[in-house]
């Protein structure tokens, strides 16, 4: 049987391409840093809120080229999600 998503979770993965893509720029992707914890934290895994966790700050810096690179190609960021 299927978890129900988060509603933020869900909220997230219904946006607009586009709306991800703007989203994973820098500084703007502390956005998807909050959507690996809380993701993280509704399912269970620990790896992704961990990654969550220490994407805040190097996700502003530098992880949000993977953010980016991700979403281009596999229409959300999918990096350790």
């Amino acid at each position: 049987m299927a978890k129900k998503k988060n509603g933020f979770v869900a909220g997230m993965d219904r946006l607009p391409w586009i709306v991800k893509l703007i989203l994973c720029l820098p500084v703007l992707d502390i956005i998807w840093a909050i959507y690996r914890i809380v993701k993280g934290a509704a399912e269970g895994k620990a790896l992704t809120l961990l990654f969550g966790i220490l994407w805040i700050i190097p996700g502003s810096i530098i992880c949000w080229l993977l953010d980016l690179i991700c979403t281009i190609f596999m229409g959300r960021p999918k990096f350790f999600c």
